[in-house]
């Protein structure tokens, strides 16, 4: 086992209620199927396929929309990327649940005083959650990846009828000619990890952790980081979605309004750094990326196990049992972690490596498990 310490450093639209429906079962850890969602109104359903706007992302060339013949499918095997189809129908569906935003210190950020109904203020309560939305299609056949970030309106009570938009974010992964915009890497159980760049020295990292246990819960932590003279990593600021499954892809249509299972967390009490400071053991799986320009896309296959210790310096710690972390290492790579406390001892972690120089290096997912001090 490779031994490292790890030493850190100094637009509107009113939108219909979905149906409330039964909770889906709990899944095992293992790759089962997942299970059928409980049955809907005949008018509601219908074969899962791409929007025209997603079909118009994901393809190669954007004007069309048309399906791909047999010889064209033919021609795209999923050799370099093995277990896509795997990770595409765990991602793909609507995800729902809530999303705040935190400082680079993890306090969180108030709603702006503009969307929050005048109830509240008469009352004197903050609002910093959003309720959101999070339509997701993957295409099983090549890698290629849609999604909507939806910000929801706040409401007085239970008013999904009232719900309304506030905003949407659209995201595309496809392979692309130019290549260099974005690094992505993908597990099977649905678990990605993508690196947004729109700035030589400034980016976004996506951090979309699924739980072991039950894969119709997931946790996405998104950083925005800054490159310091572009070697150190410094965070902005940390946005956190806290979701869960509700059936397959409808891109957004349906609002699960008071059937939604989660609830807002953004002035909860945040984990104690206690819990993460230590040694930890890493097991888990990475992809490098020596030249992302040439393919951007990979598979998190490559077994790694790593000894580490997290320390109280670039540590934050956040609601839903969730830290960020940044630092340095002795031979001058960097790195940005979010992690997951899903028991006592016990997590599950992204982190993104740099060079010395700035370049990522590696993307790696583990389920960490925290070093006893007399073992």
């Amino acid at each position: 086992m490779e031994s490292l310490v790890l030493r850190p450093l100094a637009q509107s639209s009113n939108l219909p209620p979905r149906r409330a429906t039964t909770p889906p079962p709990l899944l095992p850890l293992a790759l089962s199927p997942r299970p059928r969602p409980p049955p809907r109104s005949p008018s509601l359903l219908r074969p899962l396929s791409f929007p025209r706007s997603a079909s118009a992302a994901l393809s190669n060339d954007p004007a069309s929309t048309a399906a791909a013949s047999p010889q064209q499918e033919a021609n795209t095997p999923l050799q370099f990327h093995p277990k896509w189809s795997d990770f595409a129908s765990r991602v793909s569906g609507e995800w729902d649940g809530f999303g705040a935003e935190f400082s680079s210190r993890g306090e969180p950020v108030e709603l702006p005083e503009i969307v929050v109904p005048s109830a509240f203020r008469e009352w004197g309560v903050q609002v910093f959650d959003w309720q959101t939305q999070c339509p997701t299609l993957a295409d099983p056949s090549t890698p290629s990846l849609f999604y909507k970030l939806i910000r929801l309106l706040p409401t007085v009570g239970c008013e999904a009828d009232a719900a309304t938009r506030h905003s949407v974010e659209e995201k595309t992964v496809k392979k692309s000619s130019n290549g260099g915009e974005f690094a992505f890497a993908y597990h099977q159980s649905g678990s990605y990890v993508a690196v947004w760049f729109d700035k030589e020295s400034s980016f976004e990292i996506e951090h979309c952790l699924v739980h072991p246990k039950n894969h119709q819960v997931r946790i996405r932590v998104l950083q925005r980081i800054y490159m310091e003279k572009k070697t150190v990593p410094i965070v902005g600021k940390i946005d956190v979605f806290s979701e869960q499954w509700y059936g397959p892809f409808r891109n957004g249509e349906q609002l699960g309004g008071c059937a939604v299972r989660e609830s807002g967390f953004a002035s909860t009490a945040a984990m104690e750094e206690s819990r993460v400071l230590g040694a930890w053991r890493s097991s888990g799986a990475s992809a490098t990326f020596s030249d992302f320009t040439k393919n951007s896309i990979r598979d998190l296959a490559d077994k790694s196990e790593v000894k580490l210790v997290r320390g109280k310096e670039g540590l934050v710690t956040l609601p839903k049992q969730l830290w960020s972390s940044t630092g340095k290492k002795e031979d001058g790579e960097s790195w940005v972690e979010a992690g997951w406390m899903i028991d006592q001892g016990q997590a599950i972690t992204s982190r993104c490596v740099f060079s010395e120089d700035g370049k990522l290096k590696e993307i790696a997912v583990g389920h960490d498990s925290l070093i006893q001090e007399d073992a």
